[in-house]
């Protein structure tokens, strides 16, 4: 920490390591102080930045005393990068998902907590504004209990993944861990970990892999339903979702959250994120990861777990996730 600020080390320049700096020039009380990437647009952003650049993240730690390593870069990268981080006792950002086992993941937080520092696992959608009063509707009970729930996320095929890794399963789980992920995170925080599931995929026949999941998950007393595909198709990206309750059918869509209540008028809620930063990327400006870096960041600083993304929840969606791999 400098000055009060505290110091992050950006590990990857890349689209989301792109995104996370920017928010990070909106939030009061930190900086980035190093960039590290062994390549060629990496070292530009960097200079870009004028922010000092290093080609691994441990000539990066040795020479910078950054409270937060933020770890932007590919999937199959996560688990090494984070490990190195974490056995210094410094905090670390990763983006999603952790790790590609569930084993994995759980050594990072083994080695976090042995190091007294933290581990934050960037699933964005509990920092959404719909998901904040989803949780808040389910917990209050003001609808009542939920009877069933539908999850759909929808994008064209990741084309834009350097060196195309997203299509090699070794190095990105695929459809499952990209998209499928964000959805299951928010189930598992809002209903619990589900008794069994059953799923279904398709894909063309020149394909080598899934581009269309569906996936059923059981609990004692509602369903959750959820939808996620890489189409071959310029299809735009869409994700929402509905949960009915005993009193209201609660749906999230094109920016608009409404319960249609019983008896009474549609209710609208205020989802609108009170800052906006452009992505870069194939999302559209948002606030969602301005709210998630800057609570990691409050966390940071009092060196505590964030209960949104807990380790008992990282470990389980990844588990689901394994055994939905050996479907592929």
């Amino acid at each position: 920490m400098k000055d009060g600020k505290l110091l992050i080390g950006l590990v990857g320049a890349g689209g989301m390591g792109k995104v996370h700096y920017a928010n990070y020039q909106k939030i009061e009380g930190c900086r980035v102080a190093a960039v590290c990437g062994a390549s060629k647009a990496e070292k530009e952003m960097a200079e870009k930045w004028n922010i000092r650049h290093f080609d691994t993240i441990s000539q990066m730690l040795d020479a910078v005393p950054v409270d937060i390593a933020d770890i932007c870069t590919p999937t199959y990268t996560h688990h090494d990068l984070a490990m190195e981080s974490l056995q210094r006792g410094v905090h670390t950002i990763v983006e999603k998902p952790a790790a590609l086992t569930a084993a994995d993941a759980a050594e990072m937080f083994e080695t976090a907590a042995k190091h007294d520092c933290q581990l934050y696992v960037a699933q964005v959608l509990q920092f959404t504004k719909d998901v904040e009063k989803l949780r808040e509707l389910i917990r209050s009970g003001e609808f009542g209990n939920p009877l069933e729930a539908v999850f759909e996320r929808l994008s064209a095929c990741p084309e834009w993944s350097a060196g195309g890794w997203m299509f090699d399963k070794t190095k990105s789980g695929l459809l499952p861990y990209d998209l499928h992920i964000h959805d299951l995170d928010v189930i598992i925080s809002l209903f619990g970990k589900p008794q069994s599931f059953a799923c279904s995929m398709a894909k063309r026949d020149t394909a080598s892999y899934p581009e269309d999941l569906k996936v059923q998950y059981i609990y004692p007393k509602w369903n959750v339903t959820a939808e996620a595909a890489w189409f071959h198709a310029r299809f735009p990206f869409t994700a929402r979702w509905r949960v009915c309750f005993e009193d209201a059918v609660v749906t999230n869509e094109g920016g608009r959250m409404i319960a249609y209540r019983a008896g009474k008028d549609p209710l609208e809620y205020d989802i609108r994120d009170e800052v906006i930063v452009s992505t870069g990327i194939n999302v559209p400006p948002c606030g969602m990861y301005y709210n998630e870096l800057l609570h990691f960041l409050e966390c940071a600083r009092k060196n505590v777990p964030t209960p949104y993304v807990t380790e008992e929840q990282v470990i389980a969606v990844l588990q689901i996730l394994e055994q939905m791999e050996k479907q592929i």
